[in-house]
C-alpha cells in the first residue's frame, strides 16, 4: 500500500515552511503528500507580513475530502490559530480515526512572529496533545505549553519532557535547535524513558521552517512503517543534512529554507 501522509498546517508562499517544506519532505522521503489547509500566510525568509485564517468549516471540509477518500496512514499537524480551528481538526481526526499524529506546535516563526492566538494555546493542550502519538516542542514552545521559564541544558529539557507528557501525548521530543553548544540535542520522553539524540550543531542563518521539516519527516516515515524511535533519528539525520547543505541554496534576503532536496539535487 502507498505510504501516505497528511500535513495540516499553514501555507508559506516563499515556500521554505508550512505546507510547502512539509510536502517538499514527504516527496524527499519516499511518501505521498496530502494537505489540510488551516491558515495563509503572506511571509518570505524576513518575516511574518500577514496571516489570513481559514474558516473552520472549510478545514472541516478538506479533512472530510482527504479522509473519506485517501488511506492516510500518518498525519503530521502544524499551525493552528485558532481555537475553532483546533476543535474542527481534532474532530476531523476522531471521526477517522487517525491514530498516528505527530504533533508540531507551532507558536512563533523563527522570525519571531506570532503564529498561535493566545486563547488557542489551552485548547491546543486540552485537545490535541492527548491525541499525539508525537509531541514535538521547541524549547520556547515547551517552556509556553508549560507556563514557565525556557529550558537550558539537557536535564532541564528531559523534565520538561516528562512533564509534557502528562498532557496527554504518548511520546515527546524537545527540540535542542535553540540551544548552544556543538551538538544540537534532542530529549525524547516516553513510556520507555529518556532517549537523547544528537548530531553536530551547523551554525547556519538557514534555519526557516526547521521545526516544520522534522516533524514532517518523522510522519513521512511513520506512514512508511517505520517504528517511532529509529524514524525519530532517522528524521533528525535527514534534517541535519538538509541544513548543512542549505548554505548551497541562494533563497532570499533572511533566514533561508533547509536544503529538502540535497540528496537528489546533489
Amino acid at each position: 500500500m502507498t505510504a501516505v501522509a497528511l500535513t495540516i498546517a499553514g501555507s508559506d508562499p516563499s515556500g521554505g515552511a508550512g505546507i510547502q517544506a512539509d510536502l517538499k519532505t514527504f516527496s524527499a522521503l519516499g511518501a505521498y503528500g496530502a494537505s489540510v489547509l488551516t491558515a495563509l500566510t503572506a511571509q518570505n525568509t524576513l518575516g511574518v507580513q500577514g496571516i489570513h485564517d481559514v474558516p473552520a468549516a472549510f478545514v472541516s471540509l478538506q479533512l472530510e475530502s482527504v479522509l473519506s477518500d485517501l488511506s492516510v496512514r500518518a498525519a503530521k499537524i502544524g499551525m493552528l490559530s485558532r481555537p475553532d480551528v483546533i476543535d474542527a481538526v481534532v474532530d476531523g481526526l476522531v471521526r477517522h480515526r487517525v491514530g498516528t499524529v505527530v504533533v508540531d506546535p507551532v507558536m512563533v516563526a523563527t522570525s519571531g512572529d506570532l503564529l498561535l492566538a493566545p486563547d488557542a494555546i489551552g485548547r491546543l493542550r486540552d485537545r490535541l496533545l492527548p491525541r499525539a502519538l508525537l509531541l514535538t516542542p521547541n524549547l520556547p514552545e515547551a517552556a509556553a505549553l508549560l507556563g514557565e521559564p525556557q529550558a537550558v541544558g539537557e536535564e532541564e529539557m528531559a523534565d520538561q519532557a516528562e512533564r509534557l507528557l502528562r498532557l496527554g501525548p504518548r511520546h515527546v521530543l524537545v527540540k535542542g535547535g535553540h540551544g548552544d553548544g556543538p551538538e544540537s540535542v534532542d530529549v525524547l520522553a516516553g513510556p520507555d524513558g529518556i532517549r537523547r539524540i544528537r548530531a553536530p550543531r551547523h551554525r547556519t542563518r538557514n534555519t526557516h521552517g526547521t521545526g516544520c521539516t522534522l516533524s514532517a519527516a518523522i510522519a513521512a516515515l511513520l506512514a512508511r512503517d517505520e517504528p517511532l524511535i529509529p524514524a525519530v533519528e532517522a528524521a533528525k539525520s535527514y534534517l541535519t543534512a538538509a541544513i548543512v547543505a542549505a548554505d548551497g541554496l541562494a533563497i532570499g534576503a533572511g533566514a533561508g529554507p533547509v536544503h529538502h532536496f540535497h540528496a537528489v539535487w546533489g
